[in-house]
């Protein structure tokens, strides 16, 4: 029986191909587009959570609740690193101080002078928070050396082994500090970059003389990586309690954080455009189908005066919604991918977003999704023209078709 229904349905889309083709061309597009809306409701959340596992490092610590290099510094942070580094729930600490610096020469090409970088200041124990993409890390001794980004190293024309005169912009009156010469050992990547970042890090002695001796034993973050087989909860609970004045926060407090505040926006929209997406694609399918069957019955009347059953036709009405829906909505698939790269690049020109972000990032569970809403939307559609031939008065209608 199934076999024949499914062969009804069929005859009666390639009769009219005109709008056959008409309602899959339109599923395409309705399908590309709530494709599209269900990798714009994750994409964010699942794209900075990745960008905050790139890093290794699982835990963050802040003086104030407050965003990073934005609000108060930690103060005695050496002796605060070793008692965190301390505990048996922690792997590693990384002590980070960022501050502006300025270009003073830079020997391949002096006409980008007085322009500001930013200088990240930190040791990393074994495994830094940034990419090395051309030559090597920064030493674990004998400071002078900077990884640069590749905007800064293609501005410049620098490359593994340049010189770079820098002058720390650190605070008010910094501008009569001499210039400190460094050696680039690495071009990096970056993680939080945005297109037009220019960015160095160096070593926290390089930092102090790039600012003049600057005093203090502060840090603006200190990045923890917890234990893997104690997790980041519990090196953050052990931190607390080691210190109960600092905000302590793991990458999972941050990303449910930023999932229900700073991307909310992006949800809600994406949550309002694959409503109004959704309920347009039934419309079509319902347009169509109604059409096609007002146009068929007389003929359906005469099947089921000649035995057809009831539940044959309007089966058969349903599958040739699932036909529609099932073709456009696969080929909808491969034409949103294509898609989400266009507006992802469009999106991703934004100021202030980091190149490593994506608006619009695929996972196969989507798919689940976009399945169950397609088939809940062919079956919708499918629902009046299928009480139409349900409901069909079979006598009736054989006498109307045989007076007009």
């Amino acid at each position: 029986m199934i076999r024949r229904v499914v062969r009804f349905a069929w005859l009666a889309s390639v009769r009219q191909p005109a709008r056959t083709a008409l309602g899959i061309l339109g599923v395409i597009a309705i399908g590309a587009l709530l494709f599209d809306m269900l990798l714009l409701s994750h994409g964010l959340v699942l794209s900075f959570r990745d960008l905050l596992n790139r890093s290794g490092f699982d835990v963050r610590v802040l003086a104030t609740d407050a965003r990073p290099f934005a609000g108060p510094s930690i103060e005695h942070a050496g002796d605060l690193v070793r008692r965190i580094e301390a505990l048996p729930e922690v792997e590693a600490v990384l002590q980070v101080r960022v501050r502006q610096a300025e270009i003073a020469e830079a020997v391949s090409d002096s006409r980008n002078d007085g322009e500001s970088i930013e200088f990240i200041g930190t040791d990393p124990p074994g495994r830094a928070v940034w990419t090395i993409l051309e030559g090597r890390d920064l030493p674990s001794a004998n400071g002078g050396a900077l990884v640069v980004n590749r905007n800064l190293a293609r501005q410049l024309k620098l490359t593994v082994g340049s010189t770079l005169r820098l002058r720390g912009a650190c605070s008010a009156g910094s501008a009569v500090l001499p210039p400190v010469t460094f050696t680039i050992a690495g071009i990096a990547e970056f993680p939080f970059d945005d297109a037009t970042a220019t960015t160095v890090a160096g070593r926290l002695e390089d930092l102090q003389r790039l600012c003049g001796g600057e005093t203090g034993d502060g840090a603006d973050i200190l990045m923890v990586r917890s234990r893997q087989d104690l997790g980041a909860a519990a090196a953050a609970a052990a931190i607390k309690r080691t210190d109960a004045g600092l905000h302590v926060v793991t990458n999972q407090d941050l990303l449910e954080r930023f999932s229900r505040v700073e991307f909310s926006y992006f949800r809600q929209i994406s949550f309002v455009l694959a409503a109004v997406t959704l309920f347009f694609g039934f419309l079509l399918i319902a347009v169509l189908l109604t059409a096609s069957v007002n146009q068929r019955l007389g003929e359906v009347a005469a099947l089921r005066a000649v035995g057809l059953s009831r539940t044959r036709v309007v089966a058969g009405v349903l599958c040739e919604s699932v036909l529609i829906v099932g073709a456009g909505g696969g080929l909808a698939v491969p034409a949103g991918l294509a898609l989400s790269i266009w507006l992802d690049r469009i999106l991703r020109e934004l100021p202030g977003i980091p190149v490593s972000v994506h608006f619009f990032v695929f996972e196969p569970r989507m798919l689940l999704s976009y399945g169950l809403l397609v088939g809940a939307s062919a079956l919708g559609a499918a629902l009046y023209p299928m009480w139409i031939i349900g409901t069909l008065p079979i006598a009736a209608t054989l006498r109307r078709e045989v007076i007009s």
